[in-house]
């Protein structure tokens, strides 16, 4: 989680657990949230703004009520956890419009939406507060995509997701599908549920040069199969593993993108910039030759 225990935060304040405690009871101030285990977990932005408050005016009620008047910061993705521990969507719109002002939308996306969510994900064990969280980043991320420009690369990018439902994984893939279309990319997510004759028949359409491979929820045997599939149809598509989706034995040739959408977004558009200008110089030298007279 991506808040701080009580003893970090007792040291950062310069004082004892037990003092911090006392303040949250007679003050409601700072306020901690719980993890799942039921212990104290303070937004780091609150501790801060609390430190340079104490070190102002020396005197705890003043500090505190400096620190609330100042506000808790900048939108973060404690804060937004904290939106989604209290089932407030409200508060999780103002958040993430705060943000906006001050971050792109990949960066909110990546820094504050997928934080806020990663911090109620439990080892696999849905809570109300992760899926609260996750359904609202999905709703979020999907009215984005519909505002994103018309895609004008000529080459797109498959995503096979091989996520289950709920998975913070599924988010990521979200995540790396939107930053994708706001660059301009043509992208395709299917499930890999899908048979390998069936996906076939989409991939003209969408003329992949790369395949992105997510979530962890599919066999390497069957992978392979539709790996198989894309390649009989678009022989140049690159095969990138997302977040560990396929076992890194040392002699695979899958490419690796790493864990956050927006450096595998980076990653993929250096790739397909490198084939659109090969293709480019390929058609010019294809070109007869104009002699002078």
């Amino acid at each position: 989680m991506n808040g701080i225990r009580t003893n970090a935060a007792a040291v950062m304040l310069g004082v004892s657990p037990n003092t911090l405690r006392s303040w949250e009871r007679r003050y409601g101030f700072p306020r901690p949230r719980r993890s799942p285990g039921g212990h104290r977990q303070y937004a780091l932005s609150e501790i801060e703004s609390l430190r340079a408050t104490l070190a102002e005016t020396h005197n705890v009620s003043s500090a505190i009520a400096l620190a609330r008047q100042r506000g808790e910061g900048p939108s973060s993705g404690s804060r937004l956890a904290s939106a989604f521990a209290a089932f407030d969507e409200d508060k999780a719109n103002c958040l993430l419009e705060e943000s906006l002002a001050l971050r792109s939308v990949e960066r909110t996306v990546e820094e504050v939406l997928l934080e806020g969510v990663a911090s109620h994900a439990n080892d696999g064990a849905a809570t109300p507060e992760y899926e609260f969280g996750w359904r609202y980043a999905t709703g979020w991320m999907a009215a984005l995509r519909r505002l994103a420009p018309p895609a004008h690369r000529p080459a797109g990018v498959l995503v096979l997701d091989a996520c289950s439902p709920l998975e913070l994984d599924a988010l990521y893939a979200q995540a790396l599908e939107l930053m994708l279309r706001r660059a301009g990319v043509r992208t395709l997510s299917l499930s890999t549920a899908i048979s390998p004759t069936r996906l076939a028949r989409a991939l003209p359409a969408l003329d992949p040069r790369a395949v992105v491979l997510a979530g962890r929820g599919i066999s390497l045997d069957a992978l392979g199969r539709l790996v198989y599939s894309v390649r009989s149809v678009v022989q140049e598509a690159t095969i990138y593993d997302y977040r560990g989706a396929v076992p890194d034995t040392g002699a695979s040739t899958v490419r690796r993108l790493g864990p956050t959408p927006l450096a595998a977004r980076e990653l993929l558009l250096g790739r397909l910039d490198d084939i659109a200008a090969r293709r480019k110089a390929t058609t010019i030298a294809s070109l007869p030759a104009v002699h002078a007279r």
